[in-house]
């Protein structure tokens, strides 16, 4: 769906920042590397500036004025200071969406604005397709890049392309990959989407999650996800270098909607904890 691999690292500009709505702190028009405007939003969160950024990256059809995505920000700011941010082809976001291609670029952006505050470690959170953006972000902006990751979450995200094992999965190709389907994105579900297939197609996340190197990595999947059954966590975890922490959360469907309040609560922490002492585990909860 585009004419070029985003796994490349890349430099991205910042305009000045706009006068924000009510209930957010900050607005910004981001500039990526390849010429599209992003929208983005910046809560500072409850401590002084220069802690923990947690940069949230939202799955296929939402943006960051949407009710699910705003709770998903509002447990994080408890904790940490957020950056909420809409994909290319997304709400008030330029271009149209690669369904997780270039928006490699669009995270690129977000993480170097969280830099340009004075925050000096940001952990980038990912939900379903925005889970498989983190970790190929993460392998392509290792380093002392102002572009690179500290820690990675990638929620309900799948582990690798074109899976039509389940019905949600099949209807989303139709979505995707028929001129029909396009114009119901567009219109019935506000999601502008790229014409073109992959060219090339990019790593998947599996493969990229094995080009992590050390950067530490939260895998968290629903065991009653629709979408993605929980081979793909698991063969996301396994893939990481370093050993990845693995949370199957009992009765959990699928990404933000499905992800209540307590376990975002808990992803905060692990964003916010020391990582040194931490162990490689799978774990198994009990969703709410």
């Amino acid at each position: 769906m585009s004419s070029g691999p985003a796994g490349q690292a890349a430099r991205s500009s910042v305009q000045p920042i706009t006068p924000a709505p009510s209930g957010v702190q900050r607005r910004a028009t981001l500039r990526t590397q390849d010429g599209v405007a992003i929208e983005a939003a910046y809560d500072p969160g409850p401590g002084p500036g220069g802690g923990v950024a947690v940069v949230v990256a939202h799955g296929f059809t939402g943006d960051l004025s949407r009710p699910h995505v705003r709770r998903i920000a509002r447990v994080f700011a408890q904790r940490a200071a957020v950056i909420t941010f809409s994909f290319r082809g997304h709400g008030g976001s330029g271009g149209h969406s690669t369904v997780g291609d270039r928006e490699v670029f669009d995270l690129a952006a977000a993480v170097e604005w969280a830099r340009s505050l004075g925050h000096a470690r940001v952990v980038t959170v990912g939900f379903s397709m925005g889970g498989s953006v983190v970790v190929r972000h993460a392998a392509s902006h290792r380093g002392r890049t102002e572009a690179r990751a500290d820690a990675v979450v990638a929620v309900s995200a799948p582990a690798r392309w074109y899976y039509r094992g389940t019905a949600p999965m099949r209807r989303l190709h139709w979505v995707v990959t028929r001129p029909a389907g396009r114009v119901v994105g567009r219109f019935g579900l506000r999601t502008r989407i790229h014409p073109h297939e992959w060219d090339p197609v990019p790593l998947s996340p599996v493969e990229s999650v094995a080009l992590m190197g050390t950067t530490p990595l939260l895998v968290v999947h629903g065991t009653r996800d629709p979408y993605f059954p929980v081979d793909h966590p698991r063969a996301l975890a396994a893939a990481a270098p370093e050993g990845a922490e693995l949370w199957l959360e009992e009765g959990m469907g699928h990404a933000e909607h499905a992800a209540s309040d307590e376990l975002v609560g808990r992803i905060a922490a692990w964003a916010t904890a020391s990582w040194t002492s931490a162990t490689p585990t799978e774990t198994s909860a009990t969703a709410d």
